[in-house]
């Protein structure tokens, strides 16, 4: 934001901290608004991100590291997003456990309309002094909250909302998210006679229940709750779906055809079967991530088309690595070797146009096997790991009863 890069900050840094420790602690510390920028969607709208300046990354990261400590005690075990130790993957295992062992009939999608920027300033200044103390905490979190925005060289202010990117923004919006849902949820669910389970990353949370009433009721109540708090639901991607083990057999009786999938983290969970017939998650890379990938690989090997072979292979190599790294998961890899042939295809048409001889699939398939990586599965089935993780809760739970 400040055009002031780590490099440039490193020459001098001690006595740099110094200062900017010494200013924290007078109260002569002053956050810099953050710069606005936009990157593009999936759905081809643009989501607007906050560039801080470095020192306000710095104090925001220091600050993040200590409130972790306290808010770790606090936050649910089904809050999964931008905490330590906390991974997408550990939020799927639970869901495919959740969705596998409960009594899950009904699925909740809910999906929350901007919620970065919508966000209240006001409650969530009043959510961190029930856990917080130190006035200059406050004081540096309002600060960050109150710096605005600079916008093709033009400051505005920001009434509402936390800059999405910002170091702190994170942990701000789990903080305000764990007394606006999690907590009620939590509530909610007690002495229901259903099932009610909850998975959360971020703002985006897929909520199972036993009862189809519940599950309407519980809709109808979480859109009061968020209106309470300047939130609301996106209508375009909130739905609540009959899913889960008897999906199948009730919609069939009714006419409806396939149950319907819902989409979490960039996974499509579906119901299916396993090898025996009976229920099983089926999880598989999301249409539109898919799509998205192979669309800015074309455009990149556009771009690369009169590089040398060698280096654009080793360009490819890397990025289907780091593609199958977070999707090469169990049930998954038919559809990554179909990612993989299209990347092929992309490739191969891009060498086509280099030449007006136009080589053959034959020529070429040595340097495709060498370059293009073979998907493998690199994570181990989500029960597995979620039991080997939770362990020692499990032992001790056994030990109570």
């Amino acid at each position: 934001m400040d055009g002031v890069t780590w490099a440039e900050y490193q020459t001098g840094l001690t006595e740099r901290l110094i200062d900017l420790h010494g200013r924290v602690h007078r109260g002569a510390y002053r956050a810099q608004p953050s710069k606005r920028v936009y990157i593009p969607k999936a759905n081809g709208k643009q989501r607007p991100l906050g560039i801080a300046a470095l020192e306000d990354k710095i104090v925001q990261h220091a600050v993040v590291t200590v409130l972790n400590a306290i808010y770790k005690e606090d936050f649910r075990g089904f809050s999964y997003g931008f905490r330590p130790g906390r991974s997408q993957h550990q939020a799927l295992d639970a869901l495919y456990v959740a969705l596998q062992r409960k009594k899950v009939n009904w699925v909740l999608d809910i999906d929350l309309k901007g919620f970065f920027d919508n966000l209240d300033k006001e409650y969530l200044m009043e959510m961190l002094e029930q856990r917080i103390a130190d006035p200059r905490i406050l004081r540096l979190i309002q600060k960050w909250l109150n710096a605005g925005i600079i916008e093709d060289g033009i400051w505005s202010e920001t009434t509402a909302g936390t800059p999405q990117g910002a170091v702190v923004s994170p942990l701000l919006a789990n903080v305000y998210l764990h007394y606006v849902l999690d907590q009620w949820t939590d509530q909610w669910r007690q002495n229901r006679p259903g099932e009610v389970t909850i998975v959360r990353y971020a703002d985006d949370a897929i909520i199972g229940f036993q009862n189809e009433q519940e599950a309407r009721q519980y809709l109808k109540d979480l859109q009061e709750r968020l209106g309470d708090f300047g939130l609301e639901l996106n209508q375009d991607k909130t739905r609540l779906i009959r899913f889960g083990r008897f999906a199948r057999l009730n919609r069939e009786e009714r006419g409806e055809g396939k149950p319907e999938s819902f989409t979490f983290l960039g996974f499509q969970h579906i119901c299916g079967e396993n090898s025996l017939g009976r229920f099983e998650v089926k999880r598989i890379t999301e249409g539109d991530r898919r799509r998205k990938k192979l669309l800015a690989i074309k455009q990149e090997l556009h771009r690369r088309m009169h590089d040398p072979v060698a280096q654009t292979g080793e360009w490819l190599r890397s990025v289907l690595r780091g593609y199958y790294q977070y999707h090469a998961i169990p049930g998954n890899i038919a559809v990554l070797k179909g990612f993989r042939t299209q990347v092929a295809r992309l490739w191969f048409s891009a060498l086509a146009q280099r030449s007006q001889r136009r080589p053959t699939w034959e020529k070429l398939g040595e340097v495709m096997e060498r370059w293009l990586p073979i998907p493998q599965i690199l994570h181990p089935f989500p029960d597995a790991r979620f039991d080997a993780s939770h362990q020692g809760q499990i032992q001790g739970k056994n030990r109570v009863r």
